[in-house]
């Protein structure tokens, strides 16, 4: 049985001031907690799951995890949870080192103030389809220990380096690198194929790139728009921008 101070010290990692506080995060789903287990990046810290799913999965989780697995109930588990519906395990991660990134030789992805936790999620996922190691945020962009952001990576979180940085410094002290930004006017996107080197810029979900930034940039790029929708998804945009460049 889950004591009532545990549990509400679990609900409280939902707010960032106490993931920061403690240092660490949670994660949930059947997908989720195996892939941030096996992490090198992650040290899980504690497990939380039904009976019958703890059973299913001890035996691979025993290959990187030699902490406790606490049996709970669904209603319990249904308390702690920040998901609108939860999964069959919860567990708890310490926050991973600043990473450090290299970036010469590879494609790596700026994002300019992406707030929308799904979002920022999806995007660290798309990053892992297409081999990206690298994603530099800007320090006005949702926190990706956000258990939104956790859930929409599926997993992905553990293999992509995340920074959060002063953009515009961080862009002029890495000038040797060609930097794109995507914006409605530009070059399409299709006559880049091939690039192995570069900064990809994508902005904000409703304002896009800032003027600073974007006086930054070598080349603007774009998605040609055939049909009458004012704009796409950041999340989709940068879907599309890598399968054409990457």
């Amino acid at each position: 049985m889950l004591s009532k101070t545990h549990s509400k010290y679990i609900q409280s990692l939902h707010h960032k001031k106490f993931r920061d506080a403690d240092d660490v995060f949670i994660a949930e789903g059947n997908k989720v907690v195996p892939e941030l287990v096996q992490s090198k990046r992650f040290v899980c810290t504690e497990i939380l799951g039904t009976k019958e799913w703890l059973q299913q999965h001890e035996v691979f989780l025993r290959q990187y995890y030699n902490g406790p697995l606490e049996e709970v109930e669904s209603f319990e588990l249904e308390k702690i949870s920040a998901l609108s519906t939860p999964n069959q395990v919860l567990a708890l991660f310490k926050k991973a080192a600043t990473p450090a990134i290299e970036l010469k030789g590879r494609i790596s992805l700026v994002l300019d103030t992406i707030q929308d936790p799904g979002n920022l999620g999806t995007i660290i996922r798309i990053a892992d389809w297409f081999g990206i190691s690298n994603i530099i945020c800007s320090l006005n962009s949702t926190e990706m220990y956000n258990p939104k952001v956790v859930q929409s990576t599926m997993g992905s979180l553990g293999r992509v380096n995340i920074i959060y940085t002063a953009l515009p410094e961080w862009l002029e002290q890495h000038k040797d690198i060609r930097i794109y930004a995507a914006a409605l006017d530009g070059k399409p996107v299709q006559q880049l194929k091939g690039i192995k080197e570069g900064l990809v810029i994508i902005g904000n979900e409703s304002k896009g790139i800032s003027k600073e930034i974007l006086d930054m940039v070598n080349e603007r790029i774009t998605i040609p728009k055939i049909g009458e929708a004012e704009s796409l998804n950041a999340a989709v945009a940068t879907g599309i921008i890598l399968s054409h460049i990457v």
